[in-house]
């Protein structure tokens, strides 16, 4: 059965390849920040992915409701475009969904690095997936795994530590954004929950 579906999925992308101009390919490559995404640009430019970075809300105090309605608006958007492709809706989330009003924050990995608690790491990883998959996003840009070894790097604190196997011990906040694979998934194959 996953064959069959496999190869559905393949024949689609082949068939939109193929009736795609350049101008949608462009756009499928494209991210574009929220504040610049109208309905009318994600349909007209074939937009693949948009991005809220942090501080930019779709209204003031946004719950997850408002966010979810406004990622639906705009897939709406997307999916009346001449080819129908879906986009991707991501936004930053390294220290929890901080972009949504009475979301959990956070400390910075440097902290959560700190205490050494992988299984810690692992829990806020699935509250901070189960957050975002609350307001609608597909994805996040999250986890930072850096090992940081100059304090002058600006973003050395969303490093876990300088010790490398700290570091490696705490990306069991993977497991946590992702969830477990099923039993039987392919080895080495990428596995994303629909959380």
């Amino acid at each position: 059965m996953a064959k069959v579906a496999e190869e559905h999925v393949e024949a689609r992308v082949k068939q939109l390849l193929s009736r795609m101009t350049l101008k949608d390919k462009v756009g499928q490559m494209t991210q574009i920040e929220r504040q610049v995404a109208t309905p009318a640009a994600v349909r007209d430019h074939s937009i693949g992915s948009i991005f809220s970075a942090p501080g930019n809300v779709p209204c003031e105090k946004a719950s997850p409701s408002e966010w979810a309605d406004m990622v639906d608006g705009l897939q709406r958007s997307a999916l009346t475009s001449r080819l129908g492709i879906p986009l991707i809706y991501a936004t930053d989330a390294v220290h929890g969904n901080g972009n949504v009003y009475g979301a959990t924050i956070f400390p910075h990995n440097v902290g959560v690095g700190a205490t050494r608690d992988a299984d810690l790491a692992q829990r806020i990883g699935v509250a901070t997936a189960l957050e975002a998959r609350a307001c609608g996003f597909h994805y996040i840009i999250a986890p930072c795994v850096a090992v940081c070894k100059d304090p002058r790097w600006g973003r050395c604190y969303e490093s876990y530590s300088e010790d490398t196997e700290i570091v490696s011990k705490m990306t069991s906040i993977v497991s946590g954004l992702q969830g477990q694979p099923p039993q039987g998934h392919p080895e080495g194959y990428p596995f994303i929950a629909g959380r």
